[in-house]
């Protein structure tokens, strides 16, 4: 089943349809919407990547702060 969003995206190059199915065909997709649909994906999974990076980095200075309020002399 095709999903809605790469059509649409699709439907909107009007001028760059060109340009995007031959850079398309340079990566060796087999369709515009199999690029797309990539695209996306990757998109996507660099969305969720930073955001994990962003909870650690939250979590870690959680931690140290907590570390530095644990001593007696302070």
């Amino acid at each position: 089943m095709q999903k809605q969003e790469i059509i649409k995206i699709i439907d909107n190059l009007k001028g760059r349809k060109n340009y995007e199915q031959k850079k398309a065909i340079k990566l060796g997709f087999s369709s515009l919407y199999a690029y797309f649909e990539d695209k996306l994906l990757r998109e996507k999974n660099a969305a969720e990547l930073k955001k994990k990076e962003l909870e650690e980095v939250i979590n870690t200075d959680k931690i140290d702060k907590n570390q530095k309020k644990s001593c007696s002399c302070c």
